[in-house]
């Protein structure tokens, strides 16, 4: 099997018969990585193909190479196994700015056993990002036959409505993701099947996958989301209850924590004094206070 070197021809090129991972680092910890190889592993079980990556040989890949930061992204065929550093593209302003998302000209298909692996038959998602993005919006949303939300092309979606969080079922047709994996076991989440008309019923939005960790929504297709309290307190508190080496987020680090500061302020200066203590209570546990 081939590794970091010359791609050989295999089923993986000409048939898109591989699999995926692509693992958040930061600090030099591969984020959720035995996660994402077991992951890996069911996929390439699915598929008849062999070989399996072990938590240790990604690691010393990190350390032979110097990285620490960014994401890894394996690739495993059958002839070829890669590893390929690259940078995270989500940047604070994309977290106070938010993402639009347009929903998908095409349709996922709930029925195929490949929706539910990540494998390297992804012309759908990428063309339909890349559609997405010329019309300025930052995610595309798929619908499946019954008209039935599913996922975004690269993430989930989570829906808030008077508290409770809501995400499709996996039988709608999604990818089962990372995050979308642990946040089912942190929070009370309803997983539900959401028709493309009701999104309007929900207050919040919110998308999730390995790199971007939370990523608050402003706008599905003609909805506006106003509300993100959501979004931003899982984001906060998402240390927790994993650890630093297992935490798909980032710490809050000194512009969040001004960030909160000021939301507590504008707060204060409404009257929302319960809404005020509240962010000043998690400053001080994110803090130490």
């Amino acid at each position: 099997m081939e590794q970091n070197g010359r791609i050989l021809l295999d089923e993986g090129f000409l048939f898109g018969l591989g699999a995926f991972e692509t693992v958040a680092l930061k600090g030099g910890h591969p984020l959720l990585l035995g996660r994402h190889l077991r992951r890996l592993d069911r996929a390439l079980s699915f598929l008849g193909i062999s070989g399996r990556v072990t938590e240790g040989e990604v690691r010393r890949y990190l350390e032979s190479e110097g990285i620490t930061e960014g994401a890894l992204k394996i690739v495993v065929s059958e002839k070829n196994r890669l590893f390929l550093p690259r940078e995270n593209p989500y940047t604070e302003a994309d977290y106070r700015r938010g993402f639009s998302l347009a929903f998908a000209e095409g349709r996922r298909n709930e029925h195929s056993p490949l929706t539910f692996h990540k494998t390297l038959n992804y012309a759908d998602c990428i063309l339909e990002r890349r559609r997405a993005a010329a019309k300025g919006f930052n995610e595309a949303v798929f619908l499946n036959g019954r008209g039935e939300v599913c996922e975004g092309c690269a993430s989930n979606l989570f829906f808030v409505r008077e508290g409770r969080i809501f995400t499709p079922k996996l039988s709608c047709g999604l990818l089962p993701g990372i995050v979308r994996e642990v946040l089912l076991e942190q929070y009370e989440v309803a997983e539900t099947r959401i028709p493309a008309g009701d999104v309007g019923r929900f207050e919040e939005c919110f998308l999730t996958n390995s790199l971007m960790g939370i990523m608050p929504v402003v706008r599905l297709g003609e909805h506006c989301f106003e509300g993100r309290e959501a979004a931003d307190r899982i984001r906060r508190r998402s240390f927790e209850k994993e650890s630093e080496t297992d935490c798909p987020f980032p710490l809050m680090g000194k512009k969040e924590i001004l960030t909160d500061l000021e939301i507590s302020r504008q707060q204060a200066e409404k009257g929302n004094y319960q809404e005020a203590g509240e962010f000043l209570a998690e400053i001080r546990n994110e803090c130490g206070i």
